[in-house]
């Protein structure tokens, strides 16, 4: 069996490229031969808020990854498409997430197909990205027309593939993996300390790149619940901002909790995401909109528990009242959950389902849909 994948990969950074790095990891380790081939240039500038595209950690162990394509290039799509072709594998995932790649992955399937052997299946992290465009109406159906299968990674994603496919291709779910390459989870007291974070205070958690329907703001709005000064709780915000980071300390300044909130204002690197989870009781992901996240694959890996609202795929990941909460996107409604949370000592109870609740997220289950749905097309044909 020989798999590629196409997509973001290392030396790109963020929750996309981890993803395709650590699936390939899997295959290894179930002794498939596969390689992947990512971008010269991802995005283009004007495309790109962030510092930077890359990151500074090693390349995965025993991966085989080329850097040959230009999102901007057609002519690169055309040559990476007849080279991955050739070498006739059996399995070539296209990693997606926005329309913005739809054109090149599409041009690439369809060069790639004429081998008669090879079969695309759309790895899909989005269909449709959470701030849509007028690519999304032109771009997006010809990614689904140019793919065999889908493997979606949140029902929610599952039905946005199935309004665009009109030939009923066959599509599976399969819920996002663990983000287990973080490291271990450790003695609270170590996080305190590499961090420097005083030990009187319990400490609430927003991972991630900050932007608009993230949902940052009614976290914040909550945190200036009044109910919320009976506790010795702060916020960390750990992450990149991708939008503008004034009005967020508008915000903070307003409500008057500059002693509640801790920013860490840049992108975490992987080797110091362990220390930010290790330390917090809670993980908030307040989001106004979503179709799955990382950031719950993270948790649920340092068995942390997680307060989500009521958006996209978030409820299928995280059993109300089992692993945290799922509330509405409403500051009173993320308030209530915190002080529910520390009023009843929520915490033990939920980290020992989460024990159990994470074994569903593991790696051998994406993989093994990924092989169920080529032989799925196998017989089709």
């Amino acid at each position: 069996m020989k798999i590629i994948v196409v997509g973001p990969a290392h030396p790109y950074r963020g929750g996309i490229a981890a993803f395709t790095d650590r699936l390939a990891t899997e295959f290894v380790a179930e002794d498939v031969d596969v390689e992947l081939y990512t971008f010269t240039l991802q995005y283009p500038a004007f495309l790109f808020p962030g510092k930077t595209q890359y990151s500074d950690g090693p390349a995965p162990e025993n991966i085989k990854i080329f850097r040959k394509i230009n999102s901007v290039n057609p002519l690169t799509w055309i040559k990476t498409a007849k080279e991955i072709r050739d070498k006739k594998p059996d399995i070539v995932l296209f990693a997606y997430w926005m329309s913005f790649f739809a054109p090149c992955y599409s041009r690439m399937a369809k060069i790639i197909s004429k081998n008669k052997t090879s079969c695309c299946i759309g790895l899909v992290h989005n269909m449709l990205p959470h701030e849509k465009s007028l690519l999304d109406i032109l771009f997006s159906p010809c990614f689904v027309k140019s793919m065999d299968a889908f493997v979606a990674l949140s029902k929610s994603v599952l039905e946005d593939i199935s309004k665009l496919d009109r030939k009923s291709k066959p599509k599976q779910f399969s819920p996002h993996p663990l983000y287990d390459h973080y490291g271990d989870r450790e003695d609270r007291t170590l996080a305190l300390s590499s961090l420097y974070l005083d030990d009187r205070y319990n400490y609430l958690l927003f991972f991630g790149l900050i932007r608009e329907y993230k949902g940052l703001d009614l976290l914040l709005k909550a945190m200036g619940d009044e109910r919320i000064d009976e506790y010795p709780i702060k916020l960390i915000v750990a992450g990149e901002f991708y939008d503008k980071k004034e009005p967020y300390l508008q915000l903070i300044d307003n409500y008057k909790i500059n002693d509640k909130v801790i920013i860490c204002d840049k992108y975490i690197p992987d080797e110091e995401v362990k220390n930010f989870f290790n330390l917090a009781d809670m993980v908030v992901q307040p989001y106004r909109s979503a179709t799955q996240s990382g950031v719950t694959q993270v948790a649920y890996h340092f068995e942390k528990p997680m307060l989500v609202t009521d958006v996209g795929g978030l409820r299928e990941i995280v059993p109300d009242g089992k692993v945290g909460y799922v509330v509405e996107p409403q500051p009173v409604k993320i308030a209530d959950a915190i002080c529910d949370f520390y009023d009843n000592n929520r915490k033990e109870t939920f980290e020992e389902n989460i024990i159990e609740e994470k074994k569903k997220y593991e790696w051998s289950k994406m993989t093994q849909t990924i092989m169920s749905l080529y032989k799925e097309t196998l017989n089709k044909d």
